[in-house]
C-alpha cells in the first residue's frame, strides 16, 4: 500500500458543490430511465409475451430483454469514450442523457403483444439496446467528469456523492413503482398505468439535458489541451497496448460493483414477491429503504476513501458486502419482522459501489482515462450483469441463500484484488500522470 497523506484536504467551494450536484442529479434522472424497466418486469412480461407462455418463461424473457441493455453498453461506451477523450467530457456527458430519455418515452407509448404480436418484444428489445448504449457512455464520463473537477483530497467524497446520485435513480424508480401500486389496482396497472413511469422518464430526460447545459469542461481536460498539440489518435489502442495491467483490477472491481447492485436492486425485490409472497407495494417500499441507505453508504464510503485510501476502503467494504446481504436474507427466511432494518443494513454494506470509482479513475492516465474506464467497465458490466440476474433467478428455487453465497464470493474477489493490486498498481491522477496517494491526495 502507498503512504497516506494526513494533511487536511481542501474544502469544496460553492462552484464545486454546484457542479457535483448537477452531475449527480442528471445521473439520477438517467439511471431512473434505465432501471424503471426492472420494477415492472412482472407486468411487462404479461404485456409483451404470449399469454399462453408459462409465467416463469415470460419473466425470464422479460429479464432477458432487460439484461440486453447491459450487453449494449460496450458499443455505446467505447464510441462515446473515444469522443470524450478527443472533444471533452462535457459534450458526451450531455449527449448520453438524451439518448436514454427518448427510448424511455417511446416505451411509454408503444403497442403491446396484444396489439402487434411478436413485433412488440422486438421493438422493446431495440429500445433497450439504445438505452444500454447511452448508459455505457454515462457512467465512465460521469466518474471522470466529477473526479477531474473535485479538489485533490476530496475525490473520494465527490465520487461517493456521485454514486449516491446515480443510485438515487434507483430510488426514484422504486418510489414511482410504490406510488403506482398504492394508487392503482394490479389490473389498472396492467391495463394502462404501467405507461406512466416511462412517460415520466421522458420528462426527466428533458430536465437532465437542461441541467447539464450549466456544467463546464473539466480543468484536467483543459490542461491536457493546453499541454498537447493534438489528442491521442486512438485512446483505446493505447489502453490495450500500454495499460493492460490496469485492465484486470478494473474488470474484477466492476464485477464486484455490479454484483452489489444486481442483488440489492434487481434480484431481491423480485425474489421477495415470487418466493416470499410479499405484495408489490410492500416490496417496493422495502426496496426504497435499501436504496436510501445505499445512497448513504456510497457517501460514507467516499469519505473513508479520502481518509484511509481507496485500496484500504475496498478491503473493508468487500468484507461488509456479504455480511449485509446475509443479514437481509436471514430476515426473509426467518421471517423476523425486521426486514426493513435488514434491508437498510444491506444498503449500507453495499458501499463498495461508492469505493470502486475512486480506484477506477486512478488506474488510467488523464489523456486516455475515459476510454480505459469505459472499455473495462462496460465490457465487464455487460458480461456480468447480463448473466448473473438470469443465473440467480434460475437458481433461486434451489435455495434462498443463493444471493448470499454469490455476494460472499464477490467479497472475496474484491478483497483479493485490493491485496494483490494495491501494491502493484499505484493510482494516478492529473495531467502529469504521477503516482498519488491511495486517498487521492
Amino acid at each position: 500500500m502507498t503512504a497516506i497523506d494526513t494533511a487536511r484536504p481542501p474544502r469544496f467551494s460553492r462552484g464545486d458543490h454546484r457542479t457535483l450536484g448537477l452531475a449527480a442529479l442528471g445521473g439520477a434522472l438517467e439511471i431512473y430511465d434505465f432501471i424503471i424497466f426492472v420494477f415492472f418486469a412482472l407486468t411487462l412480461s404479461q404485456l409483451f409475451f404470449p399469454p399462453e407462455m408459462p409465467e416463469w418463461l415470460r419473466l425470464l424473457q422479460s429479464f432477458g430483454i432487460f439484461v440486453t441493455g447491459y450487453l449494449a453498453r460496450p458499443l455505446g461506451g467505447i464510441l462515446m469514450a473515444h469522443f470524450a477523450d478527443h472533444l471533452g467530457r462535457k459534450r458526451v456527458f450531455s449527449l448520453s442523457i438524451l439518448m436514454m430519455a427518448l427510448p424511455c418515452l417511446l416505451i411509454g407509448v408503444m403497442p403491446t403483444y396484444a396489439d402487434i404480436g411478436y413485433a412488440a418484444p422486438l421493438i422493446l428489445l431495440a429500445l433497450r439496446i439504445l438505452q444500454g448504449a447511452a448508459v455505457g457512455g454515462e457512467v465512465p464520463s460521469a466518474w471522470t467528469f466529477v473526479a477531474e473537477h473535485a479538489p485533490a483530497g476530496r475525490r473520494g467524497y465527490a465520487l461517493g456523492f456521485l454514486q449516491a446520485g446515480l443510485t438515487f435513480g434507483y430510488l426514484l424508480g422504486a418510489l414511482t413503482a410504490t406510488l403506482l401500486a398504492q394508487l392503482y389496482t394490479p389490473q389498472e396497472i396492467l391495463d394502462y398505468a404501467w405507461r406512466y413511469p416511462f412517460l415520466l422518464g421522458g420528462v426527466f430526460g428533458v430536465i437532465g439535458v437542461w441541467l447539464r447545459r450549466w456544467l463546464s469542461e473539466t480543468p484536467v481536460f483543459l490542461a491536457l489541451r493546453e499541454r498537447q498539440e493534438r489528442p491521442v489518435a486512438f485512446p483505446l489502442r493505447r489502453v490495450l497496448g500500454e495499460h493492460r495491467r490496469s485492465l484486470i483490477p478494473a474488470a474484477l472491481l466492476t464485477c464486484v460493483l455490479t454484483s452489489a447492485v444486481v442483488v440489492l436492486v434487481v434480484i431481491t425485490p423480485t425474489v421477495m414477491q415470487q418466493r416470499f409472497g410479499m405484495s408489490a407495494g410492500h416490496t417496493f417500499a422495502l426496496s426504497s429503504v435499501g436504496i436510501v441507505f445505499l445512497n448513504i453508504g456510497c457517501v460514507l464510503a467516499g469519505l473513508l476513501v479520502d481518509r484511509i485510501g481507496a485500496w484500504r476502503a475496498l478491503m473493508i467494504y468487500s468484507l461488509l458486502l456479504p455480511l449485509g446481504v446475509g443479514a437481509l436474507y436471514a430476515s426473509l427466511v426467518g421471517q423476523w419482522g425486521v426486514t426493513w432494518l435488514a434491508y437498510a443494513l444491506a444498503g449500507l454494506s453495499c458501499g463498495v459501489v461508492g469505493v470502486v470509482p475512486s480506484v477506477m479513475v486512478g488506474l488510467f492516465p488523464a489523456e486516455i482515462r475515459v476510454s480505459g474506464i469505459s472499455f473495462t467497465y462496460n465490457v465487464a458490466y455487460a458480461l456480468w450483469a447480463s448473466t448473473t440476474p438470469l443465473a440467480l433467478i434460475a437458481l433461486m428455487p434451489w435455495s434462498p441463500w443463493v444471493c448470499v453465497g454469490f455476494c460472499l464470493a464477490m467479497g472475496v474477489v474484491g478483497l483479493l484484488t485490493a491485496l494483490y493490486f494495491g501494491r502493484r498498481e499505484p493510482l494516478v491522477f492529473g495531467v502529469e500522470s504521477m503516482p498519488i496517494m491511495c486517498g487521492d491526495k
